[in-house]
C-alpha cells in the first residue's frame, strides 16, 4: 500500500457533521451498527468475526455518509478526493481481525479499487483496546506527519504485536519509523504533540457517538460493514456503492 500517492502534509481535522444532527447518529446508529459480542471491553479481543448485511438504502443525504471528509490533505486517507465510493474505516493497531484486513482484504481493494479512482479509504483511529492502542495510534499520526502513515500501517500489521503485551512501546515504535526511513526525532516530537492526543481522541469520540464498539468498521458510502469480512462482502458492497454513485 505504501507505494500509493498520498499527501504529504498534515492538517487538524473536524468531522463534517453539524451538530444538530448526532442525535440522529446516535439514534441510527443503535439501529443499525450491531455491538460486538465480547468486545466492549480494553481486555477484551474478539474470537471471530462479526457478519451483518450492510444496510440499506443507501442515501447521500444520511448523517452516517456525511462523516466522509473527502481532505485533499489528508494523509490517512488513499484514492482520488472525488472517488464515488468512500469507506470510513474505524480501525486500530492492536486489533488482530484489523491486521486480518490490512493484510488479507485491503491490498485487493487498493489493486482493484483504488487505483482506478473508484474507491477511496479514510482511516479513523479507533483505539479501543486500551493504553497500548492509543500510543500506537499518536505513533500512526506522527509517521502520517511525515507523509508515511501507509508505510507505518503496513509495517505494524506485517509483524503485528499480540493485544496488550507490552511491547508497543515508544522505543518499539521509533524502531519501526526508522525502518521504514522517518526522522526519528521528529517522529518522538510529533508522537508527544498534543495536536496529534487531540486528534486521536476525536477519531475515537467519532466512532463511539455512532455506535462503534469494536474493530474493524466500516462505512462504505454510508453503509456499515462490520468486522473482517471475506474480501467479497467489500467488492460487492463497493460495487453497488459505485453503482448507485453513477
Amino acid at each position: 500500500m505504501s507505494d500509493n500517492s498520498r499527501p504529504t502534509n498534515s492538517k487538524r481535522v473536524t468531522v463534517p457533521v453539524i451538530v444538530a444532527a448526532v442525535a440522529a447518529l446516535v439514534a441510527i446508529a443503535m439501529v443499525f451498527v450491531p455491538k460486538f459480542s465480547g468486545t466492549t471491553s480494553a481486555d477484551e479481543v474478539p474470537v471471530k468475526d462479526v457478519r451483518v448485511q450492510p444496510r440499506e438504502p443507501l442515501d447521500k443525504n444520511d448523517p452516517l455518509a456525511k462523516l466522509v471528509r473527502r481532505d485533499p490533505e489528508d494523509p490517512m486517507a488513499l484514492g482520488e478526493v472525488d472517488a464515488p465510493v468512500v469507506m470510513v474505516n474505524y480501525s486500530e493497531f492492536q486489533c488482530p481481525f484489523c491486521g486480518k484486513f490490512a493484510r488479507d482484504t485491503e491490498p485487493t481493494l487498493i489493486k482493484k479499487y483504488v487505483k482506478d479512482g473508484t474507491l477511496r479509504i479514510e482511516w479513523r483511529d479507533f483505539p479501543y483496546l486500551g493504553p497500548e492502542s492509543t500510543t500506537a495510534a499518536r505513533a500512526g499520526r506522527a509517521a502520517a506527519a511525515q507523509g508515511e502513515f501507509w508505510a507505518f500501517h503496513d509495517a505494524m500489521y506485517a509483524n503485528q504485536q499480540p493485544p496488550n503485551s507490552g511491547l508497543l512501546t515508544e522505543k518499539y515504535l521509533a524502531g519501526v519509523a526508522d525502518k521504514i526511513g522517518l526522522n526519528v526525532a521528529q517522529f518522538r516530537k510529533d508522537m508527544a504533540s498534543p495536536e496529534i492526543a487531540k486528534a486521536v481522541q476525536r477519531d475515537f469520540n467519532e466512532g463511539q457517538a455512532i455506535g462503534v464498539t469494536g474493530t474493524p468498521a466500516f462505512l462504505i458510502n454510508g453503509r456499515p460493514v462490520i468486522g473482517a469480512q471475506p474480501t467479497d462482502v467489500f467488492t460487492g458492497t463497493i460495487e453497488k456503492a459505485a453503482a448507485e454513485a453513477r
